[in-house]
């Protein structure tokens, strides 16, 4: 089993004023080097599935916080915010920031554990086990032969990593096809159990949570007996009594459901939440058990039954034990969207249940697109996490599908049932986003962003206080343009209906499209003149078509078909440019969009689209392993620039002092190196501007520089954000520059 070692450094945030010093890499042509640049987020706040919360049982302050596909965190007492983890996993590793399990040491503070890996299929890489002894600073992996599934169904099952608290050098990873693991030497190697009944199954969810249950015969030696949750048996509860070497299911358990997670108390009382469905979509039933391990006694202790007097299905996922008081514990539902996903909380072991939902105050100002244009934040949807701090059972923290909720007073009761909360997910940016646009005025970044539509930025450190953008509301913006000559103009293509909208106040406010395209069903590229005049959207599976109305009429552009993306010349009104990456043929019109004819052909596939602001016909083709393009006649010649191996995406920026083209920047490979580079000289020479502590995973949807601030970069990411960049070691101001 191959064992590497990682350096995973704190990323500095946008709010801070220190950077990591960077190790340069410069072109084999003799770049300069570039200044070390200050990395962090613009801010959203959140904006994904929170699948994991784990205090740290050892120390005051300290909690991990999983996510799907944007890596961990932790939480900084000092900071009062999360700190990202997993920001050096560079473009080969992008598959291990999904993270399946999250497991700090239960004595001491520094050390954590971490089992990633986001997908289970084959065009996915094996997943690894991260262990740290000072608290995610630093990072070392062992490479695992399977594959692990932090993106896929059931990923809020758990925890199925955990340590024996006895003998702390032991820990044992429920795996999804491929059964139980076992180390013995603090997580650097792991052998498979073979003795588990239930073994390797490709279709199948495996093991949702590993829950050690240590006794006064134990001391001195590893913890004897353990219980583990099974989604693929008839009788999911097994248990070992002989730390893990036999195992044999547990007798009068609960049929017909599949266990969600599973803890047990210091008397020995194991607490499961089941369901019917491993979600966190689809679920329809569920229950609460209790198995007292001493007695060997099963109770039912579910808060409200799902398919009893009419009440909506859903089942049971999230599971908090109070550690100062047992028989206190806390359960969320999962599913229940006809009237929305609840907490309840016990004090008499399950025998009466307080709902949080209801009387819940919420406050999102810290993101108020969590209103969704609605007046008010809804509890939540998707609550799998959820976590009672050890050192203090009045805070309370728990995930949905879209942030992290924190309560204080969350020792609510009937004669006291009002609980508030607040976004406790300061730090933490997890959307995948497609799209990005700096304008050289108005408002500093418009994004197009996965599930949550998008936003326009005035202030990159906060998210924007009027929310997403809305009318409409998309569920994800893929395309969005400005007018160079007049950037208050603005156009954005997603999902929805109608699928379009347009601007005229740089973002602010939207006016849908009051037609669509023939055949359009939303989605896919836009571009805009120059000078607003016209609209070309190249909508999903429709023949492109342009718009001289702000979208109330179409007509289909001739000489294109289904599946071309579009750009338009930033200085010539008339002139855009389409390229089909079918016949691999780049196509330009004269006209506003009205007829399209042919110009360069045998282009490479999978190439990116873009018009430079600083002279008409400048044109750049990023081809990802193909490389870099570029034309300075419209498109009717390229050149390919021999230094850039890999160009998945390429943007602009301000020029530097003495230059008179926009500085470039391109997510690729250049030499060895996979990373973000600059070049101010048109393409001739480059720098790479990231560094090995600061990768991002994958970064290859989308890039551009800020036309106002030289060196500025913002890059989308699939699961970590938008990241910004800055040359110096100040903190990122997000207006007034």
């Amino acid at each position: 089993m191959k064992q590497l070692l990682c350096a995973g450094m704190n990323l500095a945030l946008i709010f801070s004023a220190t950077s990591a010093t960077l190790g340069v890499v410069t072109a084999a042509n003799g770049a300069p080097e570039a200044s070390p640049y200050t990395w962090g987020n613009v801010a959203i706040v959140a904006g994904g599935f929170i699948p994991g919360i784990e205090f740290s049982p050892a120390k005051a302050g300290l909690a991990y916080a999983r996510t799907d596909i944007g890596g961990a965190y932790r939480w900084d007492q000092a900071q009062q915010k999360w700190i990202p983890l997993l920001d050096w996993l560079g473009h080969n590793d992008s598959n291990l920031m999904g993270v399946e399990s999250i497991a700090p040491d239960p004595v001491d503070p520094n050390r954590v554990y971490m089992a990633v890996g986001t997908y289970t299929q084959s065009w996915a890489s094996d997943g690894a086990i991260l262990r740290s002894d000072d608290r995610g600073r630093h990072w070392r992996r062992t490479d695992l032969p399977i594959k692990l599934g932090g993106n896929e169904s059931g990923r809020s099952m758990g925890e199925r990593l955990d340590i024996d608290p006895l003998q702390r050098n032991v820990l044992f990873f429920g795996s999804r096809m491929s059964g139980l693991w076992r180390s013995a030497d603090y997580g650097a190697t792991w052998s498979k159990v073979t003795s588990l009944p239930v073994q390797d199954d490709p279709g199948a969810i495996g093991i949702s949570f590993i829950a050690f249950n240590p006794q006064r015969s134990d001391r001195g030696r590893a913890t004897s007996n353990i219980y583990i949750g099974v989604t693929n048996s008839p009788t999911p509860i097994y248990h070992s009594s002989d730390g893990g070497v036999t195992w044999r299911p547990v007798g009068g358990q609960p049929a017909g459901f599949m266990p969600h997670q599973g803890k047990i108390d210091r008397r020995g009382v194991l607490y499961i939440t089941y369901s019917d469905h491993q979600g966190p979509n689809d679920i329809s039933d569920g229950a609460v058990w209790k198995f007292d391990t001493l007695t060997g006694t099963w109770a039912d202790i579910t808060p409200v039954v799902p398919k009893a007097n009419g009440v909506p299905s859903f089942g049971y996922a999230g599971l908090a034990l109070d550690s100062h008081s047992p028989g206190t514990l806390m359960v969320s539902t999962m599913d229940r969207w006809n009237g929305g996903d609840d907490i309840y909380r016990t004090v008499d072991d399950g025998k009466s249940w307080i709902s949080f939902r209801k009387s819940a105050v919420m406050d999102d100002h810290l993101s108020p697109w969590l209103n969704w244009g609605k007046p008010n934040a809804t509890f939540g949807w998707w609550i799998g996490a959820l976590a009672i701090d050890p050192f203090n059972s009045s805070h309370v923290l728990y995930g949905t599908g879209a942030t992290m909720w924190s309560s204080t007073d969350a020792s609510i009761s009937s004669l006291n049932p009002i609980s508030h909360w607040k976004v406790g997910a300061a730090g933490i940016e997890e959307t995948a986003v497609n799209c990005l646009a700096s304008p050289p005025e108005g408002p500093f970044l418009l994004s197009g962003v996965s599930d949550i539509g998008g936003f326009r930025h005035d202030n990159i450190n906060s998210s924007p206080p009027s929310g997403m953008s809305s009318n409409p509301i998309f569920g994800g913006t893929t395309g969005i343009d400005f007018a160079q000559q007049n950037p208050s103009f603005v156009v954005r293509v997603g999902t929805g209906s109608p699928g379009g909208a347009y601007s005229n106040d740089g973002g602010n406010t939207w006016t849908p499209f009051s037609a669509t395209p023939p055949g359009a069903q939303g989605e896919g590229s836009v571009a805009v003149a120059s000078d607003g005049s016209t609209i070309v959207w190249a909508a999903k599976a429709a023949t492109p078509a342009y718009s001289a109305d702000n979208g109330a009429s179409w007509q289909q552009c001739g000489g294109l078909g289904p599946g071309a993306v579009v750009a338009a010349d930033r200085s010539d009104p008339h002139m855009y440019y389409a390229y089909d990456g079918t016949s691999k043929v780049l196509f330009a019109s004269r006209d506003g969009g009205a007829k399209f004819e042919q110009l360069a052909q045998g282009l490479p596939d999978n190439v990116k689209l873009s018009a430079s602001p600083s002279q008409a016909g400048d044109l750049w083709l990023a081809c990802g392993y193909k490389g870099l393009y570029h034309s300075t006649d419209g498109g009717k010649s390229f050149a390919k620039l021999p230094q850039v191996g890999t160009a998945d995406t390429l943007g602009f920026g301000k020029a530097a002092l003495g230059q008179s083209n926009p500085a470039l920047y391109i997510a690729g490979q250049i030499g060895q190196v996979y990373g973000v580079y600059r070049s101010d000289d048109g393409g001739r020479d480059w720098t790479r501007i990231n560094d090995d502590s600061h990768q991002f995973a994958w970064i290859g949807q989308d890039v551009t520089g800020d036309p106002r601030v030289y060196g500025r970069v913002y890059i989308a990411t699939n699961g970590r954000g938008i990241i910004v960049g800055q040359p110096g070691q100040t903190t990122i101001a997000g207006a007034g520059l």
